[in-house]
């Protein structure tokens, strides 16, 4: 392609797309914006799609770097390696990602576990961070029980192996590995487990994977060391067809020796590879990244954190991890970038874990944790397609607090039915399960909604997300809306409607 493409924008014209991490920038038009999918994907999703109101979409097969002009009347493509299409009249937003996702990415039919819709899922990541045990994890998701909670997906975070790349559980931590599942089977749990594409390099593992060459090997031929976020490790070849066998055998023997009911794949971020990489397989570190998120296809109880393309595919996705904040990467960018992962291509979505996920950010404020912030977040997540807890809400929230959690937890579990029955139909036309006003109702000027969402066709969803507030204004859509309070709201209007700390308003279109 050339090294730059300028395309005028339509008057009025507003675009998503890119990388699911900038959801907050979204719709780009009306202020200068610049990313480049070449150098990063923001730790999270990403797609070289961008899709606009006035129904039109970009696409090429690799990433390409993009800007919107401080005039707001081009949008320039550059640094493309491959052909960059640009489709126009498609009418709307709607429309234009319709026809993108049947040409681009389409749906397979399939989608995740259905434990993952119906129920909240428990990860024990900033509960327990390195140091799970099994006693730790039976003694969680009792209390989850205790507490009046569902059971539901229950995920066993980092450290509960031998060193990375042997998977297996550590016998000092996890005595009796399969008992523990057996007896959280007999609760109603599902198991995951954390797993990731690195190897320890001073381990046996990595003495027979070197062997056999499923190592990643750098530009001079040498197996490649990389630093990540617990320290410096080698990395699995996701392009070599015995690698990608060999990692799924070790997934394979959790599932038949213990009972493991699916995995959480992290990593794969396209940091920690490089372009002069010696692969089994020509590739590029987006290439390694989207092979990281191909072994995930064989397991239907599966998340992901980091992926490039691979939109159509019953892949659970999850926003990145965010902060114990309001504002900023915290509350306010869950509906915005859950929005932007299901216009890339991903219906299956999951927001960050309760209160925030980011453990330091988390750990610093553990001393004066807001209260008020978590039964937020837990209220915004309660009609996303999933939810999940990690910090012990009845660990940190006073009687009130927690009673509003566990209401926002019993709300998903009640619409579990009908958020899977949004997940099979997505699962069909690849439509996002969570939508943004403007894809559901075009040209009535909801492009800069980001603050509340449509859950499927029928159910508009607008949490607090405003520390001290009691009330909130709502864009009503066209039609009549019975909210959860027993309300009849004819659209469209706009409303301010009385949200006091034990309510998340919602409602149903009738008609």
């Amino acid at each position: 392609m050339e090294d730059k493409m300028m395309i005028p924008l339509v008057q009025g014209e507003r675009w998503w797309g890119g990388r699911a991490a900038d959801g907050m920038s979204m719709p780009y038009g009306a202020s200068p914006f610049e990313a480049d999918l070449n150098e990063t994907l923001g730790a999270n999703q990403a797609a070289p799609l961008l899709v606009s109101n006035k129904g039109r979409y970009i696409w090429s097969e690799e990433p390409f770097a993009f800007s919107f002009t401080p005039k707001h009347d081009h949008l320039i493509i550059t640094k493309g390696a491959s052909e960059t299409t640009v489709s126009e009249g498609h009418g709307n937003l709607r429309e234009a990602f319709k026809t993108a996702a049947v040409r681009h990415f389409p749906a397979k039919g399939a989608y995740p576990d259905e434990l993952l819709f119906t129920a909240p899922q428990y990860n024990l990541w900033i509960e327990l961070l390195y140091e799970p045990t099994q006693a730790k994890v039976l003694a969680y998701a009792k209390a989850v029980l205790e507490q009046g909670m569902p059971p539901g997906v229950l995920m066993i975070d980092d450290n509960w192996h031998e060193p990375y790349g042997t998977w297996r559980f550590h016998s000092g931590r996890f005595p009796d590995p399969k008992g523990m599942i057996d007896q959280l089977h007999g609760m109603g749990f599902k198991v995951m487990l954390w797993v990731c594409p690195f190897v320890s390099p001073d381990s046996r593992t990595f003495r027979e994977l070197e062997g056999k060459g499923y190592l990643l090997k750098d530009a001079q031929g040498n197996t490649a060391i990389r630093r990540w976020w617990n320290g410096c490790s080698a990395v699995l070849d996701g392009t070599h067809e015995g690698a990608a066998s060999w990692f799924h055998a070790q997934l394979d023997f959790l599932q038949t020796a213990y009972g493991v009911d699916g995995f959480k794949l992290d990593a794969g971020d396209i940091e920690f590879y490089k372009d002069d990489d010696q692969t089994a397989v020509s590739t590029s570190p987006h290439g390694q990244c989207e092979a990281w998120a191909r072994i995930g296809l064989r397991y239907a109880l599966n998340e992901y954190r980091a992926c490039w393309k691979l939109g159509g595919e019953p892949l659970a996705q999850r926003l990145k991890d965010k902060l114990h904040a309001w504002d900023g990467n915290g509350l306010s960018a869950l509906i915005p970038d859950a929005l932007a992962q299901g216009l890339l291509g991903h219906p299956f979505t999951c927001p960050d874990m309760i209160g925030g996920g980011e453990y330091s950010h988390f750990q610093q404020h553990s001393d004066a944790l807001d209260q008020e912030l978590f039964v937020r977040s837990a209220q915004c997540a309660a009609l996303f397609p999933m939810m999940q807890f990690s910090a012990a809400p009845w660990r940190v929230l006073d009687e009130e607090h927690l009673r509003c959690c566990v209401e926002a937890a019993d709300l998903h579990s009640r619409l579990g039915s009908e958020i899977l029955d949004i997940a099979k139909q997505a699962a069909q036309d690849g439509e996002p399960m969570l939508r943004h006003l403007a894809y559901s109702f075009a040209d009535m000027g909801y492009e800069d909604i980001h603050d509340q969402f449509m859950l499927g066709e029928r159910i508009l969803v607008a949490p607090v997300l405003h520390k001290g507030a009691v009330s909130r204004s709502i864009s009503f859509p066209p039609g009549s809306w019975q909210g959860d309070d027993g309300s009849l709201v004819q659209g469209p209007c706009i409303l301010v409607v009385e949200a006091p700390l034990s309510r998340l308003p919602w409602y149903r279109k009738l008609d």
